[in-house]
């Protein structure tokens, strides 16, 4: 043997010697360790969630990605660790950041690990100062990107991304800009708002439901809260809420009573029209009735301010369902008032409309998307509009619960259905269809129904 060959075999073997032991301090290294390695990542606290550990993390995100080396802000995301061998869920929220850290469903599904990421401008993940013309689609779907590739050194098996009404369509949008940087999405009641000038939202609501006279009866509660506008607005700012955003407790009563029978369909199911109060009902009986449906904590100043950020997309890209003001035209005072623009101070600047964001998604989605799935519930008022798969939609699905509403998920289809989306789910993850999550072991669902109410979503 020669002198070449033997030193190439040295040289093997002592690279060998070196991957297996690198290989060795890497399994050894606690994740703790290897999150606080990763540039621009702090751990800010831990946890645990069964057998999981917990963390809350912030990263450095430039505010403008465009300019990376200007301005910055840090951005809350939160862990759900099991194994770095297991899948990765991308969970995009769309809004603030669950209080406490829990598995999503399509976690549980795969047994994976999970990242939850607070949508950019939500505080405290807010540039200071705020330019908001850095909060669009286009800038979030970076922020995901940055977080995704930090973590690929971490976590190596199939990533899946997954949302539930705004994080459902935010999920979208960082596939829309980064297809390749999850395997598969999953998106629950996700809105598709193509085009902002043409609602099918209102006409949904007036036809949804197997009982007509449910939503006869909730037009019926609009028109006497209306009619006895003063009655409702002196006990609301008896109670010490203030409405300097609406400006007045007036213009902030009409888009409550606006918003009454899309909020009912979103949250409620049929069985609770039997709750909806009839006509010559007392102010007692209406206000207990709205303070269920609605809420009476939420159109006012303190209720609107946390979700400057949604009112300032939904008013400037992504657009929003026009109230329905036909039962109630008669009774307004402030025609048109219950738009983006009322929910966002006046310092803050809206620019010109985007009409063509939500139609570049959209066709993404049907000429170009793949491994996509879509659930919707029925009569969930934000699935008048859904993504729909296209011609060019590749190994994708999508399923309607029936009676659903705005928590619909996988394990409210049918049996067939179910067993078809969560085999599609496991297939995208790489795993075994015999792989399932023990509930407790990954803490509350943070799409739950509750969860989406508690943050509007």
């Amino acid at each position: 043997m020669n002198r070449l060959v033997r030193s190439l075999l040295a040289f093997g073997l002592v690279s060998a010697q070196v991957t297996a032991t690198a290989a060795v301090a890497t399994a050894a290294t606690d994740i703790k360790d290897r999150i606080a390695a990763l540039p621009g990542v702090r751990i800010i606290s831990e946890g645990t969630s069964g057998t999981a550990r917990t963390f809350v993390l912030g990263i450095r995100q430039p505010a403008d990605h465009r300019r990376p080396r200007g301005q910055w802000f840090e951005q809350r995301f939160s862990l759900l660790h099991k194994d770095t061998a297991r899948p990765m869920v991308l969970h995009t929220t769309g809004y603030q950041l669950p209080g406490t850290v829990g598995a999503s469903e399509p976690a549980r599904l795969v047994d994976g690990n999970q990242l939850s990421v607070e949508q950019r401008f939500f505080t405290p993940s807010r540039p200071a100062p705020a330019d908001w013309g850095d909060l669009n689609i286009w800038q979030a779907a970076n922020d995901h990107h940055r977080i995704v590739s930090a973590f690929k050194r971490i976590y190596g098996a199939r990533w899946l991304s997954t949302g539930a009404s705004k994080g459902g369509m935010t999920s979208v949008y960082h596939r829309r800009f980064f297809p390749r940087d999850v395997d598969a999405t999953i998106a629950y009641v996700t809105p598709n708002d193509v085009v902002n000038d043409r609602d099918a939202y209102g006409e949904f609501i007036r036809g949804v439901g197997n009982d007509p006279s449910c939503n006869r009866r909730l037009e019926g509660v609009q028109r006497q809260i209306l009619r006895q506008r003063d009655a409702f607005v002196a006990r609301l700012e008896a109670a010490g809420y203030t409405f300097r955003q609406f400006g007045g407790g007036q213009r902030a009563l009409e888009v409550l009573v606006l918003d009454t029978p899309f909020t009912f369909w979103q949250y409620g199911t049929q069985e609770q029209c039997a709750l909806v109060p009839g006509a010559g009902a007392t102010v007692d009986e209406l206000w207990t009735f709205i303070d269920k449906t609605v809420g009476w904590d939420f159109y006012n100043d303190a209720g609107v301010a946390p979700y400057t950020a949604y009112y300032y997309q939904a008013g400037t890209q992504l657009g929003w369902p026009a109230a329905d003001e036909s039962a109630v035209a008669d009774l307004l005072r402030y025609p048109g008032v219950s738009v983006p623009r009322t929910m966002v101070p006046a310092e803050i600047g809206f620019p010109r409309f985007d009409r063509h964001a939500m139609k570049d998604v959209d066709r993404w989605v049907r000429l170009q998307g793949s491994r996509l799935l879509f659930v919707y519930g029925q009569n969930d008022p934000w699935s008048a509009e859904p993504f729909r798969i296209g011609p060019g939609t590749r190994d994708s699905l999508s399923f309607v619960v029936p009676a659903g509403n705005h928590g619909a998920n996988i394990a409210k289809l049918p049996e067939t259905e179910r067993a078809a989306a969560t085999a599609a789910v496991r297939r995208w993850a790489g795993v075994s269809a015999a792989v399932s999550a023990s509930v407790a072991d990954t803490g509350a669902d943070p799409d739950s129904l509750d969860a989406l109410r508690a943050r509007r979503g």
